[in-house]
């Protein structure tokens, strides 16, 4: 009997000491797994929502402006002889009074397409009107009377660096009403200011474009 009380007791002492050993490897490994378990998965970041192929956010900017020139310093379209209220060309009814009161002047920039490499490609058009009935030294009013409209328009194609290649055609100006044609000996011819031409260039752009107040 005591020998089989040993025997017992010699096969039950390494289970004893094998279960108190691997008790705290599984209770190691459970807490193992709580931690992990609580720690927080990182969220999916949102895919930036695609710019739209035609008239994409943002597609258009300009501005527009309205300036009056104080009397006797008229802005010159360059259609008339800056004598051209002389007495030898009628004084103060010289036909030639195209001298500038007021000006209203603008720019669009048009950037139609959003993506592919055709979303560099951008239109732009810039006119320029032109309202008085004036003659240096010799006639100064507040006159609306239309005198025509100077523009340009072109395409322009964005590189890298800010750099800007650029397309400009520039017509002749577009006469409005009684001075849509020769005025008399002062006439200077139809070209009016800068003729027409076209040009072929690059714009460098720098510094920041300050936006303006809601």
């Amino acid at each position: 009997m005591k020998r089989l009380l040993l025997v017992l007791a010699f096969l039950t002492l390494p289970l004893a000491v094998f279960a108190q050993e691997a008790k705290p490897a599984t209770d190691a490994k459970l807490a193992g797994d709580t931690t992990q378990a609580a720690e927080p998965q990182p969220t999916p970041a949102k895919a930036a929502p695609q710019e739209r192929l035609f008239f994409p956010k943002n597609w258009y900017w300009g501005w527009t402006q309205f300036d009056i020139a104080p009397s006797h310093n008229e802005i010159d379209p360059n259609m008339c002889a800056a004598d051209a209220g002389a007495p030898k060309y009628g004084g103060q009814n010289a036909p030639c009074s195209a001298f500038a009161r007021y000006q209203i002047s603008g720019n669009v920039e048009i950037y139609p397409i959003g993506r592919t490499v055709a979303r560099r490609l951008m239109f732009f058009y810039e006119p320029n009107f032109l309202f008085g009935k004036n003659l240096p030294q010799t006639l100064y009013t507040w006159s609306w009377s239309g005198i025509g409209m100077e523009w340009k328009w072109g395409v322009g194609v964005d590189l890298p660096k800010h750099f800007q290649f650029r397309f400009t055609q520039h017509p002749t100006i577009q006469r409005f009403g009684a001075r849509d044609q020769p005025l008399g000996g002062a006439w200077l011819g139809s070209n009016g200011p800068w003729g027409q031409y076209n040009t072929i260039g690059v714009r460098k752009y720098f510094g920041t474009r300050h936006e303006g107040t809601d």
